[in-house]
């Protein structure tokens, strides 16, 4: 077994950015400006984004933290985006999910500019992505095939199956797997809770991508020997033995599949700093196309 470890590859490719930044802010241009936008307390959130912003420092970047409390009203958080979307400095922009209920996230979502759409959730870059053509991918697909492209994991003609089938996971990354691209061109199944008899599809299959959010699912009895998997769950579950209480845990039991598998992704420490890695990455994109093309 061989770990994919995210952390380390993300810290490669912060420096691979910090040095292209370095020498693209040359001749007084300003650095990459990405800004994100936090409505309320969730305290998962306010971890990523605070990763998000200290990330940005590290790298050169310019960053801006918008912070809004959790009775922003759907019509104040649209002016934002407005705001954001017209402001000539910012290169690009989140707005962090979840939100408020009182809020749609889908509204949110469309009313955002797709050319500043550095998370890739915006249709327009979807639909690009779909098709083959220059986009921003969203985050953690982005992260993900970037791992195996790095660890030069062989895609082509493999039988991967994705488990789950959400528009921020799992549908973007069996896309993106399936495309006629390096990496790409896999055989790729998408399964989901209405799926029968799950463990045929993961028995057979030579890359699992797990992102169902529930803690320890994939057991070695439900895979063959040598698999990849990519596991993108983070679940806390209680630990009474640690001085926390609890500990985090992905959707595959790594454990039980270590011996079985021949690379996974460890949680922490896998798939979730190539989330922030990837965002940074087409931040900088961002900057490249529209603010150094225009100056």
């Amino acid at each position: 077994m061989k770990l994919i470890d995210g952390k380390a590859l993300s810290n490669t490719i912060k420096e691979e950015i910090a040095a292209e930044v370095k020498r693209l802010s040359t001749n007084k241009k300003r650095p990459p400006h990405l800004a994100a936008v936090l409505v309320g307390e969730d305290p998962a959130s306010a971890v990523y984004v605070r990763n998000k912003v200290t990330s940005c420092e590290k790298i050169g970047f310019e960053s801006t933290l918008i912070k809004k409390r959790e009775t922003t009203t759907e019509e104040e958080l649209l002016e934002i985006v407005r705001e954001l979307n017209e402001d000539k400095d910012v290169d690009g922009f989140i707005v962090q999910l979840p939100l408020p209920k009182h809020i749609n996230e889908h509204k949110i979502t469309l009313a955002i500019d797709p050319a500043k759409d550095v998370d890739g959730f915006h249709p327009t870059n979807f639909g690009k992505m779909a098709q083959g053509l220059p986009a921003y991918l969203p985050a953690t697909p982005f992260g993900i095939m970037t791992m195996l492209d790095r660890y030069d994991i062989d895609v082509q003609g493999k039988n991967c199956v994705v488990l789950g089938r959400s528009n921020i996971v799992g549908t973007p990354i069996s896309i993106l797997l399936s495309r006629k691209a390096t990496p790409g061109n896999a055989t790729v199944t998408l399964c989901h809770s209405r799926t029968q008899n799950l463990e045929d599809y993961t028995r057979k299959a030579d890359i699992i991508v797990i992102a169902l959010g529930i803690p320890n699912y994939l057991k070695a009895d439900m895979v063959k020997d040598g698999v990849v998997i990519i596991d993108v769950g983070i679940n806390r579950i209680e630990a009474p033995e640690r001085k926390s209480g609890y500990k985090l845990v992905g959707d595959a039991d790594f454990e039980d599949l270590s011996e079985k598998c021949s690379f996974i992704t460890p949680v922490p420490g896998g798939v979730g700093p190539m989330t922030v890695t990837s965002l940074l990455s087409n931040t900088l994109q961002a900057y490249k196309d529209h603010f150094l093309t225009n100056s």
